[in-house]
């Protein structure tokens, strides 16, 4: 990842077709892109349940999660991202790919989530990876279970300042895997039960 002037980063995607291809993206506060080992070890992880899926990142930012799913056979991804200028660059970074399966939707995420339609088939990933110090992976997670979105099989990736124990989670969720670059904490998690408990 590198920095340029004028307030915007870059960085490149790992994998896939789009490999080596850059992202552009804006310089804000409590943005932090997934460095490229931990994004190199979440879909080394996850290379056999991303093909032909459905994608969702709640906390876009830069959108390299996302595109990145995209870039190894996702079937479709959408960025939620609140930010005006963040959205522009996401949007900016469909056009540069031609990613017509990306959709890029500037809302709050849960706000967008207490009327979005859930695509035929589920998410089979839903990405958490918010600010830290706010309480929104507890949140989300919360309102994903609500809306009834975290289905038998779905894999949820959370990137969070918090140890898993610390996590308030819904029953269903299973912690898959784990590793940790320096304070945060990657987790990715696989839904085991469409149990409604939260423990």
């Amino acid at each position: 990842m590198t920095a340029k002037r004028g307030g915007t980063r870059t960085l490149r995607i790992i994998g896939g077709r789009w490999r080596s291809r850059q992202l552009h993206f804006v310089d804000a506060p409590g943005l932090r892109p997934t460095p490229d080992r931990v994004r190199e070890t979440v879909f080394n992880w996850l290379q056999f349940h991303i093909p032909h899926r459905h994608v969702l990142d709640m906390y876009a930012g830069s959108g390299a999660m996302a595109f990145e799913a995209l870039s190894r056979g996702a079937a479709s991804a959408t960025l939620i991202e609140s930010d005006a200028s963040q959205a522009k660059a996401l949007q900016a970074s469909v056009q540069a790919l031609s990613a017509e399966h990306a959709t890029i939707v500037r809302d709050d995420s849960l706000r967008w989530l207490t009327s979005a339609p859930l695509p035929d088939g589920g998410y089979g990933l839903i990405i958490l990876d918010p600010p830290f110090h706010h309480g929104h992976i507890d949140k989300a997670l919360a309102a994903l279970q609500e809306k009834g979105w975290l289905q038998a099989d779905t894999w949820v990736y959370v990137e969070t300042e918090l140890a898993p124990e610390e996590l308030t989670l819904p029953a269903s969720l299973g912690l898959h895997r784990h590793t940790r670059a320096g304070m945060v904490w990657a987790l990715l998690f696989r839904v085991e039960s469409a149990g409604d408990d939260a423990s």
